[in-house]
């Protein structure tokens, strides 16, 4: 009987594993293809299938290569182990205090600076946070998808091109975010083109967030009722923007002109992120000052005391301010939050699962040290009212939860693998990225069986099954291109 452990590559003049030919600089790549039993001395045999590539290339190259081509490239592509980018911004939570630096330790086995901020962990493709093939450092993910654009499927290639549609982050805010918006494509693209230091790409970036905590945020603008409200009992803000704003809202609102209202609140929130810094200044004292009173004698809602909070992390930033005009969402572990392009937000603290479409592209315009752009956001915004739609996701089994935004490139999969458990993630048309937040496991595919545990990260090629166990617990999220856009659901 003849298998694969007999044959003798020599007998070729060959290595008889890829990973050997890596540090050769003229290299052959040898793939095989066996039956499963045959006798070389019975009628119809078969010899082992051999292909050969010769030529130079680099090491990354053949770490690609032998990615695909083991087994004749008869057989499904494996499971790709990544090596993951981190964000050291300023609001990221401090040294192990910072999911995100035990992440990345893990994944990366990089020590981590208890003095440093750790914001942000990234999978994807995007320039300004590439993952690289586990194993290759000089080989990005990108630069592999890119040399087999077959692992995205031909509906996310028809689509998007030979990349990577969507970017899956984790998130450690320690303090607030900017208040920020995102653009639309046609914005993007003009101000990538004006700017392409601070708007690094030209892609929209509408985005989800997943609490893994409790978990804070300002998003969206308050309803009219409540902008009366703030109007009326917030002195300090009607003398930054005026009397005259007030008697509008209140005369708009009783003759129920929806239209008229956006444009009013516009001119409120670009009359207030435009005054003077002094003006500003001054407002912020009598306001803290006031609350900090007042506070002796009552309790403050939880807008006030956010105020407070902001204006020691931002002092005399009109961001402080301008946070009474936003809705205050607080999320349990395992809520979620969408925003879309042109929509105010600013995440305050907590830690969260985040996807978007690949865009680093944001909008600034307060609570922040970085360059802001108060007239290009006052100029973007939809100034649509109300609270967002907090996701709960929608259960596939007992398992797995998924959540769906309304927007193409993406989803994300929950799941919560109890001790001795196993589910299965179903074959799809385009990729998938996985991130094992704790517990440990295995992911097995027909032709690959990985390990993973906290921090692990990895690429599924489109069409893979993808069957997940563990001996323990397992905590792991999944991101693809929305289902309902390829017609799954």
């Amino acid at each position: 009987m003849y298998d694969e452990s007999s044959f003798n590559a020599n007998l070729f003049g060959i290595p008889k594993k890829t990973d050997d030919l890596k540090l050769q600089n003229a290299t052959v790549i040898v793939s095989f293809t066996f039956p499963s039993l045959y006798s070389p001395l019975k009628s119809g045999y078969s010899p082992p299938l051999i292909s050969f590539i010769l030529h130079r290339q680099s090491q990354s190259q053949s770490q690609s290569q032998s990615l695909m081509e083991v087994n004749g490239g008869n057989h499904e592509p494996p499971l790709v182990k990544l090596k993951c980018s981190v964000q050291n911004y300023d609001w990221g939570r401090i040294g192990h205090d910072s999911r995100v630096s035990r992440l990345f330790e893990k994944n990366s086995g990089a020590q981590i600076d208890e003095k440093k901020h750790y914001a942000e962990f990234w999978m994807g493709t995007h320039v300004s946070g590439p993952s690289f093939v586990h194993g290759d450092a000089n080989l990005s993910l990108k630069s592999w998808i890119l040399q087999n654009p077959k692992v995205l499927g031909d509906f996310v290639v028809d689509r998007w091109g030979i990349d990577l549609p969507f970017l899956l982050k984790v998130l450690s805010v320690g303090s607030s975010l900017s208040i920020q918006a995102h653009p639309d494509k046609e914005l993007a693209g003009l101000l990538h083109k004006s700017q392409p230091k601070v708007y690094k790409d030209a892609n929209h970036k509408p985005e989800m967030a997943l609490a893994l905590t409790e978990f804070e945020a300002l998003c969206g603008f308050i309803s009219s009722e409540e902008l009366d409200d703030v109007l009326e009992t917030v002195p300090e803000i009607k003398e930054v923007v005026g009397d005259a704003f007030e008697d509008q809202i209140l005369t708009v609102h009783e003759l129920n002109g929806e239209v008229q209202e956006e444009q009013i609140l516009q001119s409120i929130f670009t009359k207030l992120m435009s005054v003077d810094r002094e003006v500003i200044s001054k407002a912020l004292s009598r306001l803290t000052n006031r609350l900090t009173r007042e506070k002796e004698i009552r309790h403050l809602t939880s807008k006030e005391e956010l105020v407070l909070k902001l204006e020691e992390q931002y002092p005399n930033d009109v961001g402080v301010l301008a946070a009474l005009l936003l809705n205050h969402v607080k999320l349990e572990p395992g809520d979620g939050l969408y925003i879309g392009a042109n929509e105010p937000h600013a995440y305050l603290t907590g830690e969260c699962i985040e996807c978007m479409a690949a865009s680093d592209n944001v909008v600034r315009a307060g609570l922040t040290p970085k360059y802001m752009d108060v007239k290009t956001l006052c100029s973007m915004l939809t100034y649509k009212q109300g609270l967002p739609e907090i996701l709960k996701g929608v259960p596939l089994n007992q398992y797995v939860r998924r959540y769906t935004p309304p927007f193409e490139e993406f989803e994300v999969d929950k799941c919560l693998l109890d001790q001795g458990a196993s589910v299965v993630f179903p074959a799809v048309p385009g990729p998938s990225v996985f991130v094992v937040i704790s517990g440990e496991g295995t992911m097995q595919t027909s032709s690959s069986e990985d390990r993973v545990s906290e921090g692990s990260a990895l690429f599924a090629p489109a069409g893979i099954e993808v069957c997940v166990s563990t001996d323990s617990e397992l905590h792991l999220y999944r991101a693809g291109v929305n289902s309902k856009v390829m017609g799954q659901l």
